[in-house]
């Protein structure tokens, strides 16, 4: 009986890219167990379309490799696949040390409170800042919309030792502002992070809903004994783990390209306080539109960093008010 279910094309760094290794997962987390079962291919695995087996596959993934002895989100929030989350973790620790940023002392480690980061819609599950926090030790301000996010995710962030002085919540209260009113004066952010709203309508959601549920069916159906299946960020994975979702989580008016569009516009505002602004994008067509905006408002380096998980590109773009030579002075000025 085969214990784990290989992964591909993760980063280097992510620590999942062997796999789902289910029998330390029950030994972290014995609940689990209850939702293992041996398919006919002799590996192990869980019914990633029941989404209580998710959310435990989840809690025990954060407690075997993060150290997260509790994490929970109310029923209907979006439940996020863990490896697809920390290989975006991974790329901003990449991005960041392409910018070759000094401390003025000959150290340039991408590692360490040193470095801030602002996650925009963390939602209850704080998965991003949670971590960050844990791989690269970075500082996080979280934030979200939702005061409900904002409440569960400070329960979370209370109940694990540590983590409630290193990531701080906040409220943005105006549904116009996504930037405004979380930013402080005294702010300064090395990254910014936000995986938006893609659906443009909750009709167009639930359309979403409905063809990931279609798909899992197909894959189940044509699935092969190979060991590498259900990848991170793959179809399969991407759409099964993406459960529940609250309005904010799922959908906003004019969908992922308004969102991002309007990210980009209040970012002038704050380009003396943040390095690197960035962004996933799910839809390649947002691409083009999205750089033609950063051209418009005269942003100084503009990257999209493709992330190849399993059979899925995944993708953010990225971008800088400052130059290469102004950001490798970024910790002295």
């Amino acid at each position: 009986m085969t214990g784990k279910v290989l992964k591909a094309q993760l980063h280097p760094r992510n620590r999942h890219n062997n796999g789902y290794d289910f029998n330390s997962l029950c030994k972290a987390m014995p609940a689990l167990s209850a939702f293992v079962h041996v398919n006919k291919y002799n590996n192990q695995s869980i019914d990633f379309a029941n989404s209580d087996a998710v959310k435990c596959l989840n809690s025990a993934l954060l407690k075997h490799y993060y150290k997260v002895n509790f994490w929970d989100i109310p029923k209907g929030y979006l439940c996020p696949p863990i490896p697809g989350r920390v290989d975006y973790i991974h790329y901003l620790a990449d991005l960041l040390k392409a910018s070759n940023l000094s401390d003025g002392n000959g150290s340039k480690s991408i590692i360490g409170s040193k470095v801030s980061v602002l996650d925009i819609g963390t939602g209850a599950s704080c998965i991003y800042a949670i971590l960050g926090q844990h791989e690269y030790q970075w500082r996080f301000v979280a934030s979200d919309i939702d005061p409900i996010s904002i409440n569960v995710a400070n329960t979370t962030l209370k109940a694990n030792k540590g983590l409630a002085k290193k990531i701080e919540c906040r409220l943005q209260t105006n549904a116009k502002h996504i930037l405004q009113g979380i930013i402080k004066p005294s702010d300064k952010f090395e990254l910014t992070l936000c995986n938006p709203p893609f659906h443009a309508s909750l009709s167009d959601a639930s359309k979403g809903s409905q063809r990931k549920l279609k798909n899992l069916a197909q894959h189940k159906s044509k699935q092969q004994g190979s060991a590498i299946v259900n990848k991170p960020n793959s179809s399969i994975h991407n759409d099964s783990l993406n459960f529940g979702g609250q309005k904010a989580e799922l959908w906003c008016e004019g969908g992922e390209l308004k969102f991002v569009s309007d990210m980009i516009n209040e970012s002038q505002s704050f380009a003396k306080q943040v390095l690197w602004f960035t962004c996933l994008i799910s839809k390649k067509d947002n691409v083009a539109p999205l750089k033609l905006a950063l051209k418009q408002i005269d942003a100084t380096q503009v990257k999209v960093v493709d992330m190849a998980q399993g059979q899925k590109i995944s993708r953010f773009i990225a971008w800088s008010f400052h130059s290469t030579e102004q950001q490798q002075t970024w910790f002295e000025q």
